[in-house]
């Protein structure tokens, strides 16, 4: 077969161009019935599809992991982070999977149009690159009902454990910025009081595997937080371990940064979704039309937002983060210490009932800042800190006191000086009636 085309490609050559083209159409549909082959082709990009396709992303992934050790020739991407290397078949390279005992051919190759074969494109906007996949007529049912889709969903697992994921946050530009995201934060290692840890891990999970439930209820897929408490309480490192968990990219949008609702469209469409404001994002008009997301508020005074803001349906699940209790400083001791028990826990458990201090700064005693501090020094370091603060809050508190008391008695003796006038003029307003009312009997 493969000779036979040949030879018409060479007579195409001395053929007019419309009569080789019916002789070619003939020879291919002769051939599809006695060609035991069928192919597949997936294209790179789709018709009038500015994105890559996600099934070939995934085919190049999948490929990458379990057949690029056939190929004689690769291409090398190193990764944003400068640490990891992709490989994946070069141009016009061939190379065999299995599948159930059949075998599958895959290659890699690209189309470029006539006229542009002698051009160089600086950045081949106009090559087509694709992956063809060959298999045997009869095992066709298997490998398009079975084996593709095998492919896509394992190439996508593949790209969702290796991609490295980014914090974007808005510029005075109104367009995002980004860098590569390593918070190390987990639930893990998150300070906060362990049955309220439990209570998010659980929503976040039910969440996260609840997509046909909201497609069921006709509700986008999306879920509001709002984190509330005093600064170092832990809201930052919440957002992480929750990116962490999911293995999502962050969007840290800060509104105050943001003039109108024109400069909140343009950065909310730079992220797939279309909006006409703030409280029509969070309702997730359009959101539906995208993957699952998680909507994270924060404030450091929920007193001061607006209650159409932060009802529930926008958000859902409000959690209150708030100054270190003995609960909390047992998972920072674990953290900073590797300690789960010490004679001074006691101690700075009754220190923590008695006065506020943030998890922020807990683990900042904790800390070591020398190579000679051992445990016991961080620990007393930690109480001698708690001892300040509960003396910085006695003298305010004795500051502020003879304050009130002044401003107490002045209250007292202007009430005094009030009540005299309101007697007198009581007495003189008495003694008026008693004088109308002797005039009012002479009279008579």
């Amino acid at each position: 077969m493969a000779g036979v085309m040949f030879v018409l490609a060479i007579f195409q050559q001395w053929l007019p161009a419309e009569l080789g083209y019916h002789i070619e159409r003939y020879f291919q549909r002769l051939a599809s019935y006695v060609y035991p082959y069928i192919t597949i082709i997936f294209n790179e990009y789709q018709v009038d599809d500015f994105e890559r396709s996600v099934a070939y992303m995934a085919i190049e992934r999948y490929l990458s992991a379990h057949s690029s050790n056939g190929a004689k020739r690769l291409k090398a991407n190193v990764l944003r982070d400068g640490k990891s290397v992709f490989l994946s078949m070069d141009d016009y390279e061939e190379v065999t999977d299995e599948f159930k005992g059949i075998k599958i051919w895959w290659s890699s190759s690209k189309s470029v149009p006539q006229q542009n074969v002698l051009i160089a494109s600086r950045e081949d906007d106009h090559e087509k690159r694709y992956f063809k996949l060959t298999c045997h007529r009869k095992d066709r049912d298997v490998i398009t009902k079975l084996y593709v889709h095998h492919v896509i969903d394992e190439g996508k697992a593949i790209a969702a454990k290796t991609r490295q994921r980014w914090l974007f946050t808005n510029n005075k530009r109104n367009s995002w910025s980004g860098i590569i995201f390593e918070h190390p934060s987990t639930f893990d290692t998150l300070a906060m009081d362990p049955q309220k840890k439990k209570d998010i891990l659980e929503d976040i999970m039910t969440f996260r595997n609840s997509k046909d439930y909201y497609t069921k209820v006709g509700k986008s897929w999306k879920r509001g937080y709002l984190l509330y408490g005093p600064p170092g309480t832990g809201k930052s490192s919440m957002i992480a371990a929750m990116a962490n968990l999911l293995e999502y990219d962050i969007y840290d949008l800060e509104l105050t940064s943001v003039q109108d609702n024109t400069d909140l469209r343009k950065l909310l469409i730079r992220t797939s979704i279309t909006l006409s404001g703030l409280l029509n994002f969070i309702d997730g008009l359009w959101s539906a039309c995208g993957s699952e997301r998680l909507i994270v508020f924060t404030t450091n005074h929920i007193e001061k937002l607006d209650p159409a803001l932060i009802r529930r349906g926008r958000m859902d699940m409000h959690i209150e983060l708030s100054y270190c209790c003995f609960e909390t400083f047992k998972i920072l001791a674990k953290n900073y210490l590797d300690l789960e028990s010490h004679e001074l826990f006691a101690t700075i458990g009754r220190l923590l009932e008695e006065t506020s201090m943030s998890p922020a700064d807990v683990a900042e005693n904790l800390m070591s800042k020398s190579a000679t501090r051992n445990v016991e020094s961080r620990l007393n370091n930690l109480i001698k800190a708690l001892e300040n603060r509960k003396k910085e809050v006695r003298l305010k508190v004795e500051e502020e006191t003879p304050n009130i008391s002044q401003q107490d008695g002045e209250s007292v003796q202007e009430s005094d000086d009030d009540t005299s006038d309101a007697e007198s003029s009581d007495a003189g307003t008495s003694d008026a009636e008693s004088s109308h009312a002797e005039s009012s009997d002479s009279d008579g």
